[in-house]
């Protein structure tokens, strides 16, 4: 790898030269063959290469070594060294933090401040860690107390679950000096009960908590060849919609509310927050929505300690359900949290949906669960194996026939010899570690060697032994069993926190507090909520839309704003409902070019795009809109007006009567009834008393 010249001292003396003579490359050489000399125009694609081979590498050790948990136990990197720090120092008491900190950089080689912080978010879930001290609160987002101040040990259930050291594979630490495990035998899903959230090169990782004991119903139900159904169960609390999880795979989402009740009439308060909030950004959120107008709010207290209490103070003459839906429309106490179950498996990452992992994970306890059996037979085994010698060597005095022996190999032999009648008892060859063993025996133990407490001893060694052969012979059976006995030690307490529910999202126009008024000038064309000298409208909100049509028939549909253009001469201006476009029919007499007929036409707007203009009339140059009205198309009052002709000659009727509710609704692109072909003069709305003569 190329290395760096070393500057000289003197930076103001600098030269750069890109590419040095051949006689230049020889002499520096020559001088310095240390330095490798970098040419940079003729070596580009070799450093194109380098670039791309340490990138790689980079990548690799940020996803593999940082931000991605494993398959296999749950963790991370730092976690484990922390977990496995944490059991080398376990002795029953409580350690400070900043030693157990200290011992992990053995292992990890970061910051202790980087350690530090995964401790304490390793402290907060509340499974592996027993902490004593200010380890922060996770419900206002308050911080621990410094790493000297706290401490720390192993759960029962991180030290009954996590840690064997007879079945777990260990690699040298970093710098070579210590063993760590490769992973954890952790015989519990404990990426699913503890969730996670990484981000790495090219990819991210974000798992969702699971409830502690819908996690161990769902083992027992794969083991039992049932198909469970996990869904997130989050530590905050709050309301959950998981209709979208989809199983925890990539494009998932779950909707989270917040718990929010009415205590007075105008007194709301939140009682447990959504996923990933604290009370601290909550608030904040509520009153940059009251700042911005889209919610109306006299206080808020935060009364939260152990438990969530945010108290929001209503103006009088609120309407109470109406801003609890308008906090879920435009603040935090409404969020969707995506997933992407994204863990390390076979040195690779893979992407699995929640009931893979839990599959994965069911599986690798039974496994671990058999691996902790045979090593236990194992031993058992070798255990009666060596207690029954023991008592053939003592009660049969083979000892004794060693005493006129003289050489160590004779007296190994001998033994040998003594114990030849009843190998046939053993299931195993008698070896010589074996007889070096028996004749390790103290004198002291032979004179005082118990012959029925022996019996005793292989008989319960037998005992042992059977059950062990019929745990492995029953293996599933024995996993659900230790399942079932997992639960009970533990399950106490963690019952489901958040509240499955099936909700709809709130539309913020249906909830939006109308605290701004639009005005138009209608004869320049312009409208806006900062026009105060102008016309005024009506009420309105800045998440409304604004419709107007001008005397030229152009239609526009805009958001509100401060000012906009709407074309001159504005006949019709209101607030257009995009989430009903047909909930008003549109009454219209207009006339068709310079000189062309008048026309009447009943329509509906139907759907629009923002800002684009629509024409309403058949578009020829010189068209005019006479007359143009709305009515509410359920139960409304439908128009009827009077047409006055210009006075012509031979011209015997001068007036022409529009009834609307004989025109059929169409679109808005529809041209319409021809009324007259006489020049008109103008179009006047008839009275009610009017309509129903005419009818």
């Amino acid at each position: 790898m190329p290395r760096k010249n070393t500057p000289p001292e003197d930076d103001d003396n600098l030269e750069f030269k890109l590419a040095p003579t051949s006689d230049e490359a020889s002499e520096a050489e020559a001088a310095h063959p240390e330095i490798d000399i970098f040419d940079l125009s003729n070596d580009s694609g070799h450093v194109n290469e380098m670039f791309s081979e340490w990138f790689l590498d980079y990548a690799s050790y940020v996803i593999l070594e940082r931000a991605v948990p494993h398959a296999n136990d749950g963790l991370k990197p730092v976690q484990r060294r922390i977990l496995h720090s944490m059991k080398e120092l376990e002795d029953g008491r409580y350690n400070k933090v900043a030693n157990i900190i200290g011992n992990t950089m053995k292992y990890h080689p970061h910051g202790d401040a980087s350690i530090a912080d995964a401790m304490v978010q390793l402290g907060q879930k509340e499974y592996l860690i027993d902490m004593q001290g200010n380890w922060g609160n996770t419900l206002t987002g308050d911080s621990a107390a410094a790493s000297r101040y706290i401490e720390a040990r192993l759960s029962k259930f991180a030290l009954e679950v996590v840690f064997n050291p007879k079945t777990t594979r260990w690699l040298s630490s970093y710098d070579g000096r210590n063993k760590e495990p490769e992973t954890q035998p952790v015989k519990f899903p404990l990426l699913l009960a503890q969730g996670a959230e990484g981000i790495a090169v090219g990819l991210s990782c974000k798992i969702l908590p699971h409830n502690f004991n819908e996690l161990i119903d769902g083992c027992i139900a794969l083991l039992r060849k049932e198909t469970p159904e996990i869904v997130p169960d989050f530590p905050s609390g709050g309301i959950a919609d998981v209709s979208e999880y989809n199983n925890g795979k990539r494009g998932g989402r779950v909707k989270v509310r917040a718990r929010i009740e009415q205590q007075k009439k105008n007194l709301l308060a939140i009682t447990e927050l959504p996923f990933g909030k604290t009370t601290t950004t909550l608030i904040d959120s509520i009153l940059l929505a009251n700042d911005k107008g889209k919610i109306k709010i006299q206080r808020v207290e935060d009364n939260t300690a152990d438990k969530v209490e945010i108290l929001i103070y209503l103006p009088s003459g609120s309407d109470a359900e109406t801003v609890e839906q308008a906090l879920y429309a435009f603040t935090d106490c409404e969020l969707s949290v995506s997933t992407n179950i994204c863990v390390i498996e076979n040195e690779k990452p893979h992407f699995f949906s929640a009931a893979d992992l839990l599959y994965l994970a069911t599986e690798k306890t039974r496994e671990l669960l058999k691996l902790e059996l045979e090593i236990e037979l194992g031993e058992l085994e070798e255990k009666w194996h060596f207690s029954s010698l023991e008592k053939i060597f003592i009660e049969k005095r083979i000892y004794r026939r060693i005493e006129e022996e003289e050489t160590w190999e004779a007296v190994i032999n001998t033994v040998d010899v003594g114990l030849k009648p009843y190998k046939k008892l053993f299931k195993r060859a008698i070896t010589r570690d074996d007889i070096l063993r028996l004749l390790e025996i103290k004198i002291k133990r032979i004179s005082k060697f118990d012959s029925f407490r022996a019996d005793e001893q292989i008989k319960g060694l037998e005992d042992a032994i059977a059950v062990a052969q019929k745990n492995l012979k029953h293996l599933t059976k024995y996993a659900i069993k230790w399942f079932t006995d997992l639960k009970k030690k533990y399950g106490k307490g963690r019952e489901r926190k958040t509240e499955l529910a099936s909700f709809q999202k709130v539309v913020a126009q249906d909830v939006v507090i109308a605290n701004e008024t639009l005005y138009v000038d209608k004869k320049e064309g312009f409208a806006g909520i900062s026009m105060k000298k102008d016309e005024a409208v009506c009420k309105c909100s800045t998440l409304d839309d604004v419709i107007a049509i001008n005397q030229e028939g152009k239609l526009t549909v805009s958001k509100v704003s401060a000012k906009a253009f709407f074309g001159k001469n504005i006949m019709h201006i209101d607030i257009f409902n995009r989430a009903e476009p047909n909930a008003l029919t549109y009454c219209m007499v207009y006339r068709d070019g310079r000189t062309g007929p008048t026309l009447a036409k009943h329509f509906t707007i139907g759907g629009v795009t923002r800002d684009k203009e629509y024409d309403l009339t058949k578009g020829k140059p010189g068209s005019r809109v006479f007359y143009i009205s709305c009515y509410a198309t359920e139960g409304g009052e439908i128009d009827g007006v009077k047409v006055n002709l210009k006075p012509a000659p031979r011209l015997r009727k001068t007036e022409e009567e529009v009834l609307f509710k004989d025109f059929a609704v169409r679109g808005r692109s529809t041209g319409g009834n021809i009324v007259t072909k006489n020049a008109v003069r103008n179009v006047v709305r008839m009275t009610k008393a009017a309509r129903e003569e005419a009818q």
